[in-house]
């Protein structure tokens, strides 16, 4: 199986990591914390705000790199404080509507640039799921 580099995204200066690598049939995105695209900055706001910026920035590299929220088959949540997992599944389903991918989530001690929440996903290159394939 050949690793390919995507040239999806961007890395956090001087971080040794590629935001998506594709393997086979599966692209790999590393984990997103809720910084603001066109600034590079962690977004201000709750943590709701800064867990729709990360899904909405894991969607933006899904997209990037030809594949879809839909074709994501394993996410994992990093979460600063596992108070905020209610609140985190509302934002969450917003993204997943139905049949929602596996996931794991864990509280940490602390996030990149002290995010509030962090989430790496696989996907299926191609962006459809085999539901949507149907």
């Amino acid at each position: 199986m050949k690793k390919q580099v995507l040239k999806a995204g961007k890395a956090l200066p001087g971080a040794p990591y590629s935001p998506c690598v594709k393997a086979g049939d599966l692209i790999f995105v590393s984990g997103q914390i809720p910084l603001d695209p066109d600034t590079g900055k962690l977004i201000s706001g709750d943590f709701t705000a800064q867990a729709r910026r990360c899904l909405e920035n894991l969607k933006q590299l899904l997209e990037e790199a030809g594949s879809s929220m839909d074709a994501v088959v394993k996410t994992t949540v990093f979460l600063s404080d596992l108070n905020n997992f209610a609140d985190f599944n509302k934002v969450y389903s917003e993204y997943f509507p139905s049949q929602p991918p596996a996931r794991s989530a864990v509280q940490v001690a602390r996030l990149p640039l002290d995010a509030m929440v962090e989430i790496e996903a696989v996907a299926v290159a191609g962006g459809a799921s085999e539901e949507q394939a149907k």
